[in-house]
């Protein structure tokens, strides 16, 4: 009895690691792409290896593009879905904003995020800092400072979940810049 009981437990374990490993795969594979505008922040953790911090533009929803209206701040960690439709720039961008899902328009796609605590926001009008998962983007040891305009390609699950494809830097894929500055 004790020895099926193991048995399913650990048949229980990797049914759950192989379908979180295949969710993750479907979402980067059948998910649409889009281009997304970063701003730099600072690149390193000493307690935690090598990775590059990503802001979005996309990041900082400005009050007017929430539905219903939001008057003041929104508690730390709010679901927020926020639609990106391609801007004139290649670039995504945010259309509107809810609390409350929504589908996207044809030429939208959904984002889900959730709201954050970020450096100089005081809720005055300002707008909402949302943080999509995205945020970190680990690197091999030693390449961890980047150089350069950085921009992401991230693949959007129709769920709304996004996952990074590739980051560049200058246009350019990450690992390949940090290989010709070494």
């Amino acid at each position: 009895m004790k020895r099926k009981l193991i048995i399913l437990v650990l048949a229980l374990q990797t049914v759950w690691v192989l379908g979180t490993v295949m969710q993750q795969e479907y979402g980067l594979r059948h998910g649409r792409t889009v281009l997304l505008a970063t701003r730099p922040v600072d690149p390193r953790d000493p307690l935690r290896g090598d990775y590059v911090r990503l802001n979005y533009d996309i990041s900082d929803v400005p009050l007017e593009k929430f539905s219903p209206p939001v008057t003041g701040d929104l508690p730390v960690g709010t679901k927020v879905f926020v639609a990106l439709a391609a801007g004139t720039n290649q670039f995504w961008q945010v259309t509107r904003a809810s609390t409350d899902d929504f589908v996207p328009a044809n030429n939208e796609i959904r984002l889900t995020g959730k709201t954050a605590w970020w450096w100089g926001r005081n809720g005055n009008g300002q707008p909402i800092h949302v943080q999509y998962g995205i945020e970190q983007y680990f690197v091999a040891e030693g390449t961890g400072n980047p150089v350069g305009k950085l921009t992401v390609e991230a693949a959007v699950s129709v769920s709304g979940q996004a996952r990074i494809k590739e980051v560049y830097a200058d246009g350019k894929p990450y690992a390949e810049v940090m290989k010709e500055r070494q």
